[in-house]
């Protein structure tokens, strides 16, 4: 069973991966090997997989205790994000949830180095104001614990995803949450160095959650972030170009199909290991 745990994921600068590990379909042969514990799950999918989006943390905080465990229990080089917590993103007013802010960083840093980008995603229906957004993109801290700290925003407010919004993100170096969603409004625009995507479009009539053309695409389009450069094909809410770097990729496939989605991410990090 040891034999399991040796880390498979080796796709450098791409971060490829699922949201959260507990899901009891992908027990069974599914994704977790037959006989394989609980307690195990994380440590086998962060050998699997380059970083997993925790997304219960959207719902609710763990102790310090638990964040340190899951640091533990993965490899060096695999990261996490998190999805921030509700209260904060669902506040009436952004520009005063410093505290929160605060509360909520000092217990997951004791990820440590495991910890990756934090994504702030504000709910459909909500209308963002501009200079409430600014002043909380003000709050979010740059360094945690000596290093660097990652931020993405995901924007369903279509009013609010325009070319002054990429502008401010931008300026704050923060990144915009792409995704394929049918449901939500989305834009691909290149704000910070690093790039944050959410696929939700698996299918469950493909073994790989998307089928291999789509895949292919993705593959080219990481490839292309990776490089510096900015898909054309994908939808944008500004025509000022972005700075022209190397950025590192965060991809998740989450929801829709979700017993597919770590055979997509597999799949996918395969596709990107190949010449």
């Amino acid at each position: 069973m040891d034999d399991l745990f040796a880390s498979t994921a080796t796709t450098s600068g791409f971060h490829i991966g699922i949201g959260g590990w507990t899901y009891v379909p992908w027990r069974g042969g599914m994704f977790y090997p037959v006989g394989l514990v609980q307690r195990r799950e994380l440590e086998f999918a962060s050998r699997q997989l380059t970083s997993i989006e925790i997304n219960g943390t959207y719902y609710g905080t763990q102790k310090p205790a638990i964040y340190a465990g899951w640091r533990d229990a993965t490899p060096d080089g695999f990261v996490f994000s998190a999805k921030a917590p509700k209260r904060i993103v669902t506040a009436r007013r952004l520009a005063g949830t410093g505290g929160q802010i605060e509360d909520f960083i000092d217990g997951i840093s004791h990820l440590g180095d495991r910890l990756g980008p934090l994504l702030w995603q504000f709910e459909a229906g909500r209308t963002l104001d501009r200079d409430d957004v600014a002043s909380f993109l003000g709050l979010l801290p740059a360094q945690v614990n000596g290093r660097r700290q990652r931020h993405a925003v995901e924007i369903r407010d279509p009013a609010f995803l325009d070319a002054e919004t990429v502008a401010l993100l931008r300026q704050h170096n923060v990144a915009l949450s792409y995704t394929d969603s049918p449901e939500y409004p989305n834009a691909a625009d290149l704000c910070s160095d690093f790039v944050y995507a959410r696929l939700m479009r698996s299918r469950d009539e493909h073994l790989t959650g998307y089928p291999s053309a789509e895949l292919t695409q993705w593959k080219a389009r990481a490839r292309t972030w990776r490089e510096g450069n900015d898909p054309q094909d994908l939808p944008h809410a500004s025509t000022a170009a972005a700075t022209q770097t190397p950025r590192e990729v965060y991809l998740y496939f989450i929801s829709a199909a979700k017993h597919r989605n770590p055979a997509a991410a597999r799949e996918l990090s395969g596709l990107l290991e190949q010449t």
